[in-house]
C-alpha cells in the first residue's frame, strides 16, 4: 500500500466506524449502563441469584460495547495523527507501522460490524442448546460428544458462563442428548445460526475393520424465556415425571426420584432435566426450557403463516448444515456459506467464530433477499 493510498482507507474506516457507531447508539447504550447500575445497586438483589447474573451480565456487555466503541474512536483518531507524523518526518518504518495497524483496526471493525447485524427480535437473549445424536450409532452419540465440547470449549474461550441443565448418555459411548444453557448476553444471536443437522465423516474408532462411517447430530437453539414474555402454560397441558438421575455424577445421583421429565400434551414437546441436585430445581428448569421451546414455536407459526399469506415458500435450514471430514482429508464447511477451515482439531477445541460470523451474515442476506422478493 502506498503511503498516499493511507488517507483513503483512513476515510473508509472511518464511515465504516460512523456507520457502526449510528446502530450502536452509544447514547442509548450509556442509557442502558445507568439504568441497569441502578438495578444492580438495588438491596436484596442477589435474593434472586438467576435474576441478578442475568442483571450483571448485561450490565457488564454494556459496558464492555461501549468502551469499544470508545477505544475504537479513540484508536481511528491516533491511526490519523501517526500516519501524519510519518509522512511529513518521511519516516518509512513509522509507516510499515501504520499499515499493520490500519489492517489491525480494519479486522476489529468488521469484528465489530457483526454485533450490528444481531438486531433479531431474541438475538439479545441467552442461550439454551440442545445436541442430539442422530442417524449412526455409537459413532452419532460419540459424534455429539464431540460437538458438546466444541461449543463447551467456544463458551470457555470468550468467559461465558455455562450451566449444564440435562445429560443424557448413550450405552456404549458419547451421548444422547446434552442440554446447556449459556448466560451471556446475544449468546442466542451468535449460536442460533449453529442450530442444523451436523454430518461427521471419519474412519470410525469403534470399528475394528476400520472402515469410514457416516454420522449426523442434531444442534438445537432457542433462546432462553424472560419473565416478561408471558408464555402461560395450562396445568392441565403438562405431565410430568419424575424418576432417578443416570449416569457420573455426585452423591445424590441415583439415589432419589430428583429427575424430571415435562410433556407438553398439546404439542408433544417433552424436556428433561436431571443436572441439577433437587426435583424442585429440575422442575423449575425444565418449565422454563418448555416456555422457550413454546415460545420459538409460537415464532416459528406465526412466520409460517407470513409466508404462507404472502405466497412464498422457500427452503431455509438444510438438512445438512456443516460437514466435519476427518479422512480422507481434513476439513471442516458449512454448506450455506462456504466458509471451510482446514485445521479441524482447532474446530474441535471451540474456535468457531469464523464459522459462526459467517452464518451472522449469511443470514443477514437471506433475510434481505426475503424482503426483496
Amino acid at each position: 500500500m502506498a503511503s498516499e493510498d493511507i488517507p483513503a482507507q483512513l476515510r473508509a474506516l472511518g464511515r465504516t466506524f460512523e456507520s457502526i457507531k449510528q446502530v450502536s447508539d452509544p447514547e442509548a447504550i450509556g442509557a442502558r449502563i445507568a439504568r441497569l447500575s441502578a438495578e444492580v445497586a438495588e438491596p436484596g438483589l442477589w435474593d434472586q441469584p438467576d435474576k441478578a447474573q442475568k442483571k450483571t451480565a448485561r450490565l457488564s456487555h454494556a459496558q464492555g460495547e461501549l468502551e469499544k466503541l470508545e477505544a475504537m474512536g479513540a484508536r481511528l483518531d491516533d491511526l490519523g495523527v501517526l500516519f501524519e507524523m510519518a509522512e511529513e518526518a518521511g519516516d518509512a518504518e513509522a509507516l510499515a507501522e501504520v499499515r499493520l495497524e490500519l489492517a489491525a483496526a480494519r479486522a476489529s471493525l468488521a469484528d465489530m460490524e457483526i454485533r450490528t447485524l444481531l438486531n433479531g427480535e431474541y438475538d439479545e437473549r441467552f442461550a439454551v442448546v440442545t445436541i442430539r445424536s442422530g442417524a449412526g450409532g455409537v459413532d452419532a452419540a460419540d459424534f455429539a460428544e464431540m460437538l458438546a465440547r466444541m461449543y463447551l470449549r467456544w463458551a470457555e474461550r470468550h468467559a461465558f458462563p455455562v450451566k449444564v441443565l440435562n445429560t443424557s448418555y448413550a450405552e456404549e459411548a458419547g451421548l444422547k442428548s446434552l442440554t446447556f444453557e449459556v448466560s451471556a448476553p446475544y449468546a442466542y444471536g451468535n449460536l442460533s445460526v449453529e442450530g442444523g443437522t451436523h454430518r461427521l465423516v471419519r474412519i470410525s474408532p469403534f470399528d475394528n475393520q476400520g472402515r469410514r462411517h457416516t454420522s449426523f447430530a442434531a444442534v438445537e437453539v432457542i433462546p432462553l424465556i424472560e419473565d416478561t414474555d408471558h408464555i402461560d402454560i395450562p396445568e392441565s397441558d403438562i405431565k410430568v415425571d419424575v424418576f432417578r438421575s443416570s449416569g457420573p455424577g455426585g452423591q445424590s445421583v441415583n439415589t432419589t426420584d430428583s429427575a424430571v421429565r415435562m410433556t407438553h400434551l398439546p404439542t408433544g414437546i417433552v424436556v428433561s432435566m436431571q443436572d441439577e441436585k433437587s426435583q424442585l430445581q429440575n422442575r423449575a428448569a425444565a418449565y422454563r426450557v418448555l416456555q422457550s421451546r413454546l415460545l420459538v414455536l409460537r415464532r416459528a407459526e406465526e412466520a409460517a403463516k407470513k409466508k404462507e399469506l404472502a405466497g412464498v415458500i422457500k427452503a431455509s435450514w438444510g438438512d445438512q448444515m456443516r460437514s466435519y471430514v476427518l479422512h480422507p482429508y481434513q476439513m471442516v464447511k458449512d454448506l450455506r456459506t462456504d466458509h471451510e477451515v482446514g485445521n479441524t482439531a482447532a474446530v474441535f477445541d471451540g474456535d468457531i467464530d469464523g464459522f459462526i460470523d459467517a452464518g451472522i451474515r449469511w443470514r443477514r442476506r437471506q433475510e434481505r433477499a426475503g424482503a426483496a422478493g
